[in-house]
């Protein structure tokens, strides 16, 4: 399905899939970011999307950044994008936190973080005065003995 997208700097690329089996595609900063050691700032990705209505997008960390970057992670793990955000100036960011006490730097044109499309359905909510199955315990209590 053609998503509806717009690069606010046309000097850097759509985000492309780099191969035919990719199940992600890259997102680019659009400027050069200083984040400061222990802190965090956002990259602007150059770009602004329709996603469509029931699905999402999810940003990931690209395999490299730990290798690019040694500190870098996103701040949030991952990010979600919902699809009501498609404003002209709801540019999608990603938000990366520095572990290191030296600032690093993202230059412009820098692939930071995958991300792809995903479906869903809003379900409904039907509370209950119990629930009918015992405790699984959680928290690895399948790997006891």
């Amino acid at each position: 399905m053609p998503i509806k997208i717009k690069r606010i700097d046309q000097t850097l690329p759509l985000p492309e899939y780099k191969t035919s089996g990719s199940a992600a595609f890259d997102l680019y900063s659009r400027e050069e970011i200083v984040i400061p050691a222990k802190g965090w700032a956002l990259a602007p990705s150059n770009i602004i999307m329709e996603i469509p209505h029931g699905q999402g997008l999810i940003i990931s960390a690209r395999s490299s950044l730990a290798k690019n970057y040694p500190g870098l992670i996103l701040a949030n793990g991952i990010g979600l994008i919902d699809s009501d955000y498609r404003g002209p100036k709801d540019e999608i960011k990603i938000s990366l936190y520095n572990m290191t006490d030296k600032n690093i730097t993202i230059n412009r044109g820098d692939r930071i973080a995958n991300a792809f499309l995903v479906k869903y359905e809003r379900d409904m909510w039907n509370e209950i005065e119990e629930i009918e199955n015992s405790d699984r315990g959680g928290f690895g209590s399948t790997g006891l003995r």
